[in-house]
């Protein structure tokens, strides 16, 4: 009886190790392949971030190959045009690109709205009277507000002087509206011109090689004339560059021109309505 509870013992015991060892296996393997997935998946995920850093360096360098080829292209145009007759044409498009921002930004300082502007204008005039209007012209910017001050400053001497003094200073505004007009104009016309002036002088020079050659080389005429055209490309593509801004500031010159007759026009009108001037 006692052999036969020790050898059950026995091999309950034997039983009971062998599931541990399984479970300790099980557990060993499964703790194993965790990990190695998990390396598995790190490993996936550094070669992709890093694919896709070397794609993004790929894709940068391309970009800066892409950019630095434009800028190598327009550096090498540039030279082979002769920079003695290509600097005068940049410095056309310069200054005259210099001359059309500051006129833009002047002229859109310059704009105001205008219904606004009479509203409160005639407003200040029943309210106030001449000097409330006077302080919203002085409080407010652009050609319209000052026109408006020096009709109401003369309101005093009769409708024939405000509308003397108006003309007059609208006059005033116009030339300052039109400023630096006339040289981007110039700067129009000369950007062609000097480009057409190199092109015939390299003209000039490639016929003189073909004479010191004693030969006609397709080459040598090809290549000089190539050359000799670049300088009235970059004039002719200046000269359209700055005629762009040119209408552009000329048809803005031309609405607040229109808006300062109107307004002119108007004030006349609210003096004469409200009885601040005399007939």
């Amino acid at each position: 009886m006692k052999k036969t509870i020790s050898s059950i013992s026995i091999a309950l015991l034997m039983a009971i190790g062998v599931f541990n060892y399984a479970v300790s296996q099980d557990t060993t393997e499964s703790i194993a392949t965790d990990s190695v997935t998990e390396k598995m998946v790190e490993s996936s995920n550094s070669i992709s971030n890093q694919a896709n850093e070397e794609d993004g360096e790929v894709l940068e360098s391309i970009d800066e190959v892409v950019e630095l080829d434009f800028v190598q292209t327009l550096k090498q145009k540039y030279i082979e045009g002769d920079p003695f007759w290509m600097t005068p044409v940049l410095i056309c498009l310069i200054i005259g690109l210099a001359l059309s921002i500051e006129r833009i930004v002047y002229l859109n300082l310059s704009t105001i709205n205008t219904r606004k502007f009479l509203d409160d204008v005639e407003t200040a005039l029943k309210n106030g009277g001449v000097e409330a209007a006077k302080d919203i012209c002085r409080n407010t910017r652009g050609p319209i507000a000052s026109i408006f001050y020096q009709g109401l400053d003369r309101s005093d001497e009769g409708i024939e002087m405000v509308e003397k003094s108006v003309v007059s200073y609208g006059g005033v505004q116009m030339g300052l509206l039109e400023k630096g007009l006339s040289w981007l104009s110039l700067f129009i016309a000369l950007a062609p011109m000097l480009g057409f002036l190199g092109t015939v002088i390299g003209m000039i020079f490639a016929f003189d090689k073909i004479v010191s050659d004693g030969q006609v080389s397709p080459t040598t005429v090809a290549g000089g004339i190539k050359v000799s055209l670049l300088t009235t490309v970059f004039g002719l593509i200046a000269a359209i560059i700055l005629q762009i801004f040119y209408n552009y500031i000329v048809s803005k010159v031309d609405g607040l021109v229109n808006e300062m007759e109107d307004s002119s026009i108007s004030l006349v009108d609210m003096m004469l309505k409200n009885k601040i001037v005399k007939t």
